[in-house]
């Protein structure tokens, strides 16, 4: 990472009131070095600092810098712009953020957009179309190309169409956060849901901020809640019990695992001596429960 603080000297020695901080994200240090030197030869612009994208603390960086608007190539992450873009995002709310890429992929720049981004800049541009987004980002605008505007209109009106055709607040979940929803009514907990998405425990955490955010509450039990309710269901908990208990050794050694306790190699049936193990147990308990309430029919 790279700060500027000769920059930072010039605009504080010129300017009354406090510049607006940019923070350059790009692999090509003599792209970052000429945007520094140009954005801050304004006196109410100051580029705090600038990274590369492969960076493993860029979202430490974001949160240590603050900045107010954040540039950023996203080529570079290809399918996982909107992964990546999240995290920024989550890492500092009060940023805004303009894409500067060579990536002429519209279904990209659709992502980007669902993501929230501010403003879509082509490298081919000059710097002087860059300047022009920025100070209209910073006056609360957006800015996307006009031959990508069309595309990026249409998706998100049926992404709006979508919500209100899905019964409430699950249609305006993304494919990745339902994934994540879903792992969590299958009771797994955040680094579990990371080895199973191949993702991080970070990239996780900020999926269910924006699940919170989205269904409008405050914890996993909440969510998991409003998602059963709106007809989600778990692939692990749509099975029939049945089904789930002759899944052999390979599964309930998997099941031992997340619930901390051992279970025997015959699927968790019995244990060592014939003595009923846990699954074996509740199922019974449960068999039992049923022939109370509702005689012995229920039992078989």
């Amino acid at each position: 990472m790279h700060g500027d603080e000769d920059f930072a000297a010039a605009a504080g020695q010129g300017c009354q009131m406090s510049p607006t901080r940019l923070m350059l994200i790009d692999d090509h240090l003599m792209i970052t070095e000429a945007l520094a030197s140009r954005l801050s030869a304004s006196m109410d612009l100051w580029v705090a600092g600038r990274c590369t994208t492969g960076d493993p603390n860029l979202i430490d960086i974001v949160r240590g810098l603050r900045p107010d608007v954040i540039v950023i190539e996203v080529a570079p992450f290809g399918r996982e712009i909107a992964e990546v873009l999240g995290q920024l995002m989550a890492a500092r709310p009060e940023a805004r953020v303009i894409v500067l890429t060579a990536d002429h992929d519209v279904a990209h720049a659709v992502e980007a957009a669902r993501a929230g981004v501010a403003a879509w800049v082509a490298k081919e541009q000059g710097a002087a179309e860059l300047e022009a987004a920025l100070r209209g980002v910073i006056k609360g605008e957006s800015w996307f190309p006009p031959h990508m505007l069309g595309e990026i209109l249409r998706e998100l009106r049926a992404d709006a169409r979508r919500a209100g055709q899905q019964d409430g607040c699950l249609g305006m979940l993304s494919r990745r956060e339902r994934e994540v929803l879903l792992a969590m009514m299958d009771g797994k907990r955040g680094g579990q849901i990371a080895a199973d998405l191949t993702i991080s425990a970070d990239t996780v955490r900020t999926h269910i901020r924006n699940i919170f955010a989205k269904l409008d509450v405050h914890s996993r039990l909440e969510a998991v809640r409003v998602a059963r309710a709106a007809g989600l269901r778990a692939p692990g908990l749509s099975a029939p019990l049945a089904g789930r208990r002759a899944g052999g050794a390979q599964a309930s050694s998997a099941h031992g695992r997340a619930g901390g306790a051992p279970t025997s190699s015959a699927g968790g049936m019995g244990g060592p001596g014939g003595t009923p193990g846990p699954a074996e147990s509740r199922r019974r308990e449960a068999a039992a429960r049923s022939a109370a309430a509702f005689g012995p029919a229920a039992a078989t």
